[in-house]
């Protein structure tokens, strides 16, 4: 029979992780190959040119481009301030001068005998990233940035919003089919990624971005409740530069989802450790996933993982990602080697999936995805 293979959620309790740290443009790398880092250290730094302002100086002084270098006060090159004298005209025996002032701080970059404008960049921008999680560089990125590794419980969602940060592990519910109501958050989660169940109301995230919560993970939430949170309709291509104070990451789906026994209890055994967690989310080419990241002992051991290129096979963990049973989970008891017609009339290849009230469904394996643990 033909393989089938549906990459899917990790949700791991010990593997080897290695993240790239790239600058946005090139720059300097300040650390080296087998140094250990925590998730705050800096590994690279450069400079984002400054915004330019353009200056009409010919228009401002009543002169002919080609003469603007007489009335000119500072050179290409130059350093100016706000509000400091970068031109002034000779007047009428030496009366009434107009005097130009720069309208930012910066550089005085092009001055043009053609169009009569300058050019004024603003200062650079200073960027840095940071090492995200606990590790050690294991390469570098010349100029670019590194590698970091490090040993780590991994768990990744199917959506989230909100970009990268670091909190300590709080459950807040005692299993993962509760409800993540306001009045389970208080001032005592300040700082903290909050562990949920099932779902988790707009009243509660704003309550946590109140307090100072840093993330919350939780097996689902609604689509207009998320409308209502961010004030806008989600877009479909990236997510993660929400500006909304706090990172969501949902593991499950849209709507009241249990998140997976797996997922909260491996999550909820870290409590009081620290994790890195990221919210950025791409559905189209280049699939990227939300993800918790609990660095581990150095001392730990790796689990090995499975070999999923074997194809799928029986009492595998899997989840449904069509309708009408989008999200729900269960664990493979069939793999029927032969075509069978479906509902749309198609002959496909289909498996039997039992889920957790111990129905057994008929599913299209193209509309599963593994839980890889």
């Amino acid at each position: 029979m033909a393989h089938a293979y549906t990459p899917g959620l990790k949700v791991t309790t010990n593997i080897k992780l290695r993240k790239e740290r790239r600058l946005p443009l090139k720059g300097n790398v300040v650390v080296n190959i087998g140094d250990k880092v925590s998730a705050e250290t800096i590994v690279a730094r450069t400079e984002l040119p400054g915004d330019v302002e353009t200056l009409n100086l010919a228009g401002k002084l009543g002169v002919m481009p080609s003469e603007l270098a007489q009335f000119m006060k500072k050179k290409e090159g130059d350093p100016i301030k706000k509000g400091e004298i970068i031109a002034e005209s000779s007047g009428f025996f030496g009366l009434f001068k107009s005097q130009i002032e720069s309208p930012i701080k910066g550089t005085l970059e092009t001055i043009s005998d053609i169009t009569g404008q300058l050019i004024l960049r603003a200062p650079p921008m200073p960027v840095e990233i940071d090492a995200y999680m606990d590790g050690k560089v294991a390469d570098i990125i010349e100029n670019e940035g590194v590698v970091v590794e490090s040993k780590v419980t991994f768990v990744q969602g199917i959506f989230g919003i909100g970009g990268e940060a670091r909190g300590i592990i709080q459950p807040i519910v005692n299993n993962p089919k509760e409800v993540v109501e306001a009045d389970l958050i208080d001032e005592s989660h300040r700082g903290k990624v909050l562990i949920g169940g099932s779902y988790v109301t707009k009243e509660a995230l704003e309550k946590a971005v109140r307090v100072g919560v840093i993330g919350i993970v939780v097996g689902g939430i609604g689509d207009a409740v998320l409308k209502e949170f961010l004030g806008y309709e989600i877009g479909v291509a990236i997510t993660g530069n929400e500006n909304k104070g706090i990172t969501l990451i949902v593991t499950e789906g849209f709507g009241k989802m249990n998140m997976s026994p797996a997922a909260f209890k491996l999550l909820s055994q870290h409590e009081g450790d620290r994790a890195s967690i990221n919210g950025a989310t791409q559905i189209r080419a280049g699939v990227l996933r939300p993800e918790v990241v609990v660095p581990l002992e150095e001392s730990s051991e790796i689990r090995k993982s499975k070999d999923y290129s074997k194809g799928l096979e029986k009492g595998e963990l899997v989840r449904i990602i069509r309708e009408p049973y989008f999200g729900t989970i269960g664990k493979v008891v069939e793999l029927p080697p032969n075509l069978e017609n479906i509902e749309t009339e198609s002959s496909v290849r289909i498996l039997k999936v039992r889920v957790e009230d111990g129905k057994i469904l008929t599913i299209p394996r193209a509309n599963i995805e593994i839980i890889e643990a």
